[in-house]
């Protein structure tokens, strides 16, 4: 977009004087008093008009501005500006226009996707609704925002998820495409739509291929990867994290994020809040003893401030992102061998593989639990023991296999 400073770079170069304007009077024959780009006040016996002609998709069209005076010489220009924007962009500005002139209120796309977004706060986590208006802002919103929604096509929808494709982002193209379709079913059973437009793109989009992030599952490699973690040099803090990561089962954010008023040392138990969690609920997470030997040890040095892992900026903030990322590739493991989120990975091949305890258990300590899938009963605390034998046996497996060099 055009910042305002823009704006008056442009009009700078304009050719039209505000003296002239209002000098400008019908006198017998029509007339085009031209300011650039388009622009020009159009003087006709009925009054002075400001007009932009533009070609789009090689036709040449006509935005009306405005009437002078009720439209100064000042803001034709600025209106001038946004419409060459929008045309930069991609888009018809006499359509859109007209687009902002017939929807009612509550009607637009933009409108019926912010009241179907603050009807999900309760149930997402605040990660994951982040995540949502981040695509939305990005990949929707820009497009659509004051379309009618009862008015979208499923030809509109792909022209806009293609353009997504185009920048290699196939899996955000399928995933804009799924929220897409459930604004338009929120809008369907609020009385705003009839039909929603993702309905009919079925196979018109390129399948997203299914990938794990990078891990290790051989477990020589794996006992040569845990050394390498317990030898790294840098942030004390740091590696405390990095040497936790593998017994925990938890994504890399839910444990840069943990917080000691989380941790019950006493009990050996995490419990991570439900807003952090991505599905919204709750997560228990029993500590073996190596777990809970890594954290005792981290108290002495970060148990005053709020975060368990605080990172260098504040003290009541933790590390960033990026830091247990960098801190492998400083370890030279590169990001197509293992990344954090990759040990969830790890525990899982290996727990199926090489441990003896059920899958749904394994499952429900990733917190991947899904009522379709997963016994119910491992949702209960009272089964907390179990997980507790499991994590136990698997920090003790990572050990032994840390001491086979």
């Amino acid at each position: 977009m055009l910042t305002t400073a823009q704006i008056y770079t442009v009009m700078a170069r304009d050719k039209l004087k505000a003296t002239q304007v209002e000098a400008a009077t019908y006198t017998g024959k029509r007339r085009k008093l031209t300011d650039g780009g388009g622009l020009y006040l159009h003087v006709i016996p009925s009054g002075r008009y400001w007009r932009y002609d533009y070609v789009y998709h090689r036709k040449r069209k006509t935005l009306s501005i405005g009437v002078f005076p009720e439209v100064s010489l000042k803001k034709a220009r600025i209106e001038h500006t946004k419409a060459r924007q929008l045309l930069a962009d991609g888009f018809d500005p006499s359509y859109q226009k007209q687009i902002s002139k017939h929807v009612g209120e509550g009607q637009s796309f933009g409108e019926v996707a912010a009241e179907w977004l603050d009807m999900q706060k309760t149930a997402w986590s605040d990660g994951h609704l982040r995540t949502v208006e981040l695509r939305l802002d990005k990949h929707a919103l820009p497009f659509i925002k004051d379309r009618p929604i009862s008015e979208l096509t499923p030809i509109e929808v792909l022209s806009h998820l293609r353009r997504v494709e185009a920048t290699g982002a196939i899996e955000t193209a399928s995933r804009v495409k799924t929220l897409l379709g459930q604004i338009c079913r929120y809008a369907i059973a609020t009385g705003r739509a009839e039909v929603d437009p993702t309905r009919d793109l079925r196979g018109a989009l390129k399948t997203p291929i299914a990938k794990q992030f990078p891990h290790i599952s051989d477990p020589k490699k794996l006992g040569a990867l845990l050394r390498t973690l317990d030898g790294y040099d840098g942030n004390l803090i740091v590696r405390h994290a990095l040497q936790i990561m593998p017994h925990v089962f938890v994504r890399p954010g839910e444990l840069r994020q943990a917080e000691w008023s989380e941790l019950d040392l006493d009990n050996s138990l995490w419990t991570i809040p439900a807003k952090k969690m991505k599905a919204n609920r709750k997560h228990l997470v029993p500590l073996s003893k190596q777990v809970l030997a890594l954290f005792q040890s981290l108290y002495e040095y970060t148990g005053a401030d709020k975060s368990v892992f605080p990172g260098a900026v504040s003290a009541q903030r933790p590390i960033s992102d990026g830091t247990l990322n960098a801190a492998l590739r400083r370890l030279d493991y590169s990001s197509d061998v293992v990344v954090p989120h990759g040990f969830r990975h790890t525990a899982s091949t290996l727990l199926n593989e090489q441990r003896n305890f059920d899958k749904d258990l394994i499952e429900a300590q990733l917190a991947h639990l899904d009522s379709n899938s997963v016994r119910s009963t491992y949702n209960k605390a009272e089964y907390i023991e179990q997980r507790k034998v499991m994590m136990q046996d698997w920090s003790d497996y990572l050990d032994k296999l840390k001491k086979k060099k």
